[in-house]
């Protein structure tokens, strides 16, 4: 369910101004959802649909950049940008534009190397820059550090449990009885296109069952329990985002 300003709006009506395939096919599925999703004024929608799909977009970019994965203690960035500092994340040098360093990563994908957490970070890093204009991306995040989950307070992060996936979220398979020899892969963090279709860094984009196949290789021995794609959703606070933005034109 979707509404704006206390009131129920239903899809088509919001599908008449809309030409983007993927942001009516987000709708349509908020619109079937049992959640329901609120905002304030239809501006405040548009943003999270383009940001949502910003985020798919960046994730096709990522994949195809040629980034390479691994571990926190093996990771390594393009050194022209970003020091790798002793817990595997990479920082910003100084006097560096944040929006060229992020998207040197697509670019120059084959300089770098980083577990899935941290691409899931970069993925919505970039998906923000493509959102908001590269002017106020380097006003926001002067000293860019991309490590794990740990986001800038401009761009808030929320977690949920439940199941009312939506394109452009962020959704985590788990691998419960993974082999401590390889505990790198005791979850894959994805990207959520829809149509079972998702993207984990170390995986390409795949379906759920290739994914937790991929995953259940990498169990223990005499393991018991299959990997499985969790009930819980990671999202950027969309709406304090576009206050954010909108407050400070």
């Amino acid at each position: 369910m979707i509404k704006i300003n206390h009131q129920v709006v239903e899809p088509e009506e919001l599908n008449k101004g809309m030409s983007n395939n993927e942001e009516k096919t987000i709708v349509k599925q908020m619109a079937a959802n049992h959640a329901t999703y609120e905002y304030q004024t239809i501006a405040q929608l548009k943003f999270e649909l383009f940001f949502r799909r910003n985020i798919m977009r960046a994730a096709r970019e990522l994949n195809k950049s040629g980034a390479k994965f691994t571990t926190f203690r093996y990771a390594f960035p393009n050194i022209k940008y970003w020091d790798r500092l002793a817990n595997g994340g990479f920082l910003l040098k100084p006097d560096i534009r944040p929006s060229v360093a992020i998207l040197d990563i697509i670019k120059n994908g084959k300089l770098y190397a980083f577990d899935c957490s941290t691409a899931i970070a970069i993925v919505l890093y970039i998906a923000t820059l493509y959102s908001i204009g590269s002017e106020r991306f380097d006003i926001l995040f002067g000293r860019l550090y991309l490590m794990d989950w740990q986001f800038d307070e401009d761009l808030p992060i929320n977690q949920k449990y439940g199941d009312d996936y939506l394109p452009g979220d962020v959704l985590h398979f788990n691998n419960p009885d993974f082999d401590p020899k390889e505990s790198h892969w005791r979850a894959e963090n994805v990207i959520y296109f829809g149509d079972d279709k998702y993207y984990g860094h170390g995986v390409d984009i795949q379906s759920a069952s290739k994914i937790i196949n991929f995953l259940n290789k990498k169990r223990m021995p005499n393991a018991k329990q299959s990997a499985y794609l969790m009930r819980m959703i990671t999202r950027p606070h969309y709406q304090t985002i576009y206050l954010n933005i909108a407050l400070n034109q």
